[in-house]
């Protein structure tokens, strides 16, 4: 059905749309997030009482490291997810197989989205270094969100396609 195929391109469109305006807004507003980062990794703001400081990195350095790979794979995503839009678009009309196919970048840049904000914030950020325990440079909700989306649409994108219905 030609109706769950340009779903599932319209919903690859609206992750490689977010990511791509998350992307511009760390290059070109990069100190506001920046600041979210080097609090994350220095680990200034987690409970006084909080026995796991010693994970802190203090290093400017690093700090700009990080925040440059986070940027890196935002645009990544994007990236992927657009080639995917258009692998997909061109593949609308043809048989199942043929847009099974096209589905590779598409999955490849939501699997990236998947990993971003689970593991790199998620997990490094809310359990390494404790993010969930500061009240101002908490991004584990916000993540979570981002999370669920982008699982949401790549178990949507990966179910299989029946071919369309022959012309008579």
């Amino acid at each position: 059905m030609i109706a769950i195929r340009a779903a599932k391109i319209a919903m690859v469109a609206a992750i490689a749309l977010f990511a791509t305006l998350v992307a511009f807004g760390n290059v070109t507003d990069y100190g506001t997030n920046f600041v979210f980062v080097q609090h994350v990794l220095s680990m200034d703001t987690i409970f006084p009482s909080s026995h796991i400081g010693y994970r802190a990195v203090i290093s400017p350095a690093l700090h700009h490291l990080a925040y440059a790979l986070i940027i890196a794979a935002e645009t990544a995503i994007a990236i992927l997810c657009w080639i995917g839009v258009f692998a997909l678009l061109g593949a609308l009309r043809g048989e199942a197989v043929a847009f099974q196919r096209a589905k590779t970048f598409a999955v490849l840049g939501l699997s990236l989205g998947f990993l971003l904000w689970q593991v790199g914030f998620m997990t490094i950020g809310g359990e390494w270094f404790g993010m969930w325990q500061s009240q101002q440079w908490n991004g584990v909700p916000g993540a979570f969100r981002f999370v669920m989306v982008i699982l949401a649409v790549l178990i949507f994108v990966a179910l299989r396609d029946e071919d369309m219905a022959p012309k008579a």
